[in-house]
């Protein structure tokens, strides 16, 4: 049976693209309208809405936010509740930290979840946590403020993950963790703000050493803001020239210093595909390390459920990145 999971120096297809395959009779997307003036590439402004909106491309969006919910609840019944610590004095600042019973020190995931800069918390996203605990891993995951929260500015949001991944960093002994194997991902927005973390100059803004991410997953963002300024989420977010230029991870890649796992679907939106395209192109360009995974026939929430497998797309990516064995494959207990 041939392998169809071909590894390419920069580029992991999730499978064969079969020739003559039955397509969908509607592919969502924007709504039927007259072509109007470009925005954005060849963007009319109705098509770029609908390609930073996920629910035009994925009618059954709501279904995979709620799968999230009792997939998180599902895992955590089985493993249990995790460590609760505050990394802030905001009443948003905590993170849930499920530690893995594998041998101290062991290296740490923290996931940032996404939910457009506006939604999401840390229990809903507790689904993956099985897998790394069983891999050796302690998997944490951040709680942080909300853009509508924040007067519309990104900036907090990002300094929120930021202080996290340091609280996890200074502190990670405290659980069993291994400040050395210090690994981020997030998917969506969340991707956004994993890369954000990934460039940040760590010595001048916290005065850590620069190199303390050793890998990063990015699934599904966004790297260039000033596209999505152009866009309908610039009416929750006050976008500024100051904020597209800080916070586009894309131009600041003199600052990344791991490894680079770049996710997007093939049933995401062609902006969330492009921007992956673009980002991973761009970080090779600039002579670092970076994979790019392409999920075919994947969703923008179906994607990262393959975090929750050892053997999916995005679940033995990481665990190769982290130099860890499938659970199973080392013995590691799940659960202390």
């Amino acid at each position: 049976m041939p392998n169809t999971n071909i590894r390419h120096p920069e580029e992991r297809p999730a499978g064969a693209r079969l020739e003559g395959r039955i397509s969908s009779p509607h592919r969502p997307g924007p709504p039927p309208h007259e072509k109007g003036p470009l925005v954005f590439l060849d963007y009319d402004q109705a098509e770029l809405d609908a390609a930073y909106d996920q629910a035009a491309y994925q009618p059954n969006i709501q279904q995979l936010r709620d799968r999230w919910v009792t997939n998180s609840e599902r895992a955590r019944a089985r493993i249990g509740v995790p460590l609760r610590r505050a990394y802030g004095p905001g009443e948003i600042e905590g993170l849930d930290i499920f530690r893995t019973a594998a041998r101290a020190p062991a290296p740490v995931f923290v996931f940032i979840h996404g939910g457009a800069w506006r939604a999401g918390r840390a229990a809903t996203y507790a689904a993956p946590a099985e897998m790394f605990l069983g891999a050796g891993a302690h998997y944490v995951v951040p709680d942080f403020a909300w853009v509508q929260d924040c007067g519309g500015s990104l900036f907090p949001m990002a300094d929120q993950v930021c202080r996290a991944i340091t609280w996890v960093y200074k502190n990670a002994a405290s659980f069993g963790g291994d400040p050395e194997r210090l690994y981020v991902g997030g998917q969506s927005s969340g991707a956004h703000l994993t890369a954000v973390a990934l460039t940040t100059d760590w010595r001048c803004v916290f005065d850590l050493p620069p190199d303390i991410i050793k890998g990063g997953l990015c699934g599904s963002g966004m790297y260039d803001l000033a596209p999505v300024r152009l866009s309908h989420r610039n009416s929750y977010v006050k976008f500024t020239d100051e904020m597209v230029e800080r916070l586009s991870p894309q131009r600041h890649l003199d600052q990344l210093r791991a490894p680079l796992i770049v996710a997007y679907g093939t049933y995401e939106t062609p902006e969330f595909q492009r921007q992956a395209r673009d980002f991973a192109a761009a970080v090779r360009a600039a002579d670092k390390p970076v994979e790019l995974i392409v999920g075919d026939n994947y969703s923008h929430l179906e994607l990262p459920e393959t975090l929750c497998n050892p053997y999916g797309l995005l679940g033995s990516a990481v665990l190769a990145q982290m130099g860890l064995a499938p659970p199973g494959a080392t013995g590691a207990p799940i659960a202390s």
